[in-house]
């Protein structure tokens, strides 16, 4: 691939001068950071609107009405898509051809996840804590940087993946939500299902590099990119079933449908930057099931925060802090017990 730093003619190289590629770059960010806040701002809005219409006794006596295997399901399910989630670390490792123990990287993926699903940012959040647990088992800055970036490409696949299948599928059903003709929908998810399957021919031609914060990234083999999906795809459904099964009874939701749509609302999210997607996540499936009284689902949803957000996050901090903890005792032991030698 041509390195494009290098300039091909008169014209061009003013173009691709450093300040000029700083100046394109700045831009580029200014016009997504006002997207995103646009996004976020009409969101809270529409959210607004919404839940203003709604009394909380209603909201209080949906959380009343679930029952306890409901909730130990909602659980499972959040424990299942967190594990699936290790599976991205284990295999941008590979990809990144550094060894980790299984035990690391399910602690470093566990904790950047649960903290970064919370506090938004995905790149920044998450690559800082796993920098912190990877660094000390000899993993460079340029391979954590990579190693997220793989990750966070294997959870856009799966979403994707689900997005796509849902429309082609399910387009009649959709078309009641979206208010789309389903024959639009089904191209919409051809043309997304054929990105991802153009994506992975490419992967098979090759070895293929992008430059990222500039730095050379390998891209995922055909092996790895087939298991970024298959992983994806896996955690988007759990994840989607957390919020599925504390739904009220009698919405009469076809679970591929709701899968597909709970995967777009995570998707804008995503693109909003808003802490955990919040407002926009919600503000999305609401006016989606915009048929479905909105008490029940407002309880639903503020469960699922709670199950898949908030107590994971809060256990990722305690597990951080117990890591800390315990290698700092470490440090002082070991440094007592030189002392210790020295003074022999």
């Amino acid at each position: 691939m041509a390195d494009p730093s290098e300039p091909s003619g008169a014209g061009d190289a003013r173009e691709l001068t450093p300040s000029r590629r700083a100046a394109v770059a700045s831009r580029w960010r200014w016009v997504g950071t006002s997207l995103s806040v646009l996004l976020f701002v009409a969101s809270i809005v529409v959210l607004y609107q919404i839940v203003s219409t709604v009394k909380f006794a209603d909201v209080r006596a949906a959380f009343d009405r679930k029952p306890l295997e409901t909730l130990a399901l909602a659980w499972l399910l959040t424990m299942t898509s967190y594990m699936l989630l290790t599976g991205y670390d284990a295999l941008a490792l590979r990809q990144v051809k550094a060894k980790i123990p299984y035990r690391t990287t399910a602690l470093a993926s566990f904790t950047s996840y649960a903290i970064s699903f919370t506090l938004g940012f995905p790149l920044l959040t998450a690559g800082a804590v796993r920098y912190w647990i990877y660094s000390p088992r000899g993993l460079p800055a340029g391979k954590v940087a990579a190693l997220t970036v793989i990750a966070g490409s294997t959870f856009l696949l799966g979403m994707g993946a689900v997005v796509g299948a849902g429309l082609l599928f399910r387009a009649d059903a959709i078309s009641q939500l979206n208010r789309l003709a389903p024959t639009l929908n089904q191209v919409i998810g051809a043309g997304v299902l054929g990105l991802i399957g153009a994506y992975l021919v490419y992967a098979a031609l090759g070895r293929r590099h992008l430059k990222v914060l500039g730095r050379r990234l390998e891209l995922p083999s055909f092996p790895v990119s087939v298991g970024q999906i298959l992983l994806g795809i896996g955690d988007v459904t759990c994840a989607a079933g957390v919020l599925y099964v504390l739904l009220p009874e009698g919405y009469g939701v076809a679970f591929p449908t709701f899968a597909a749509v709970y995967a777009f609302a995570c998707l804008l999210g995503i693109i909003s930057h808003a802490p955990g997607g919040l407002g926009v996540f919600e503000a999305t499936i609401l006016l989606a099931f915009w048929r479905l009284p909105y008490e029940g689902m407002i309880g639903a949803l503020l469960l699922f925060r709670i199950c898949y957000y908030i107590l994971p996050f809060c256990i990722a901090l305690a597990v951080l802090a117990g890591v800390e903890i315990r290698t700092r005792l470490r440090a002082f032991q070991s440094r007592v017990a030189r002392e210790e030698d020295s003074e022999d």
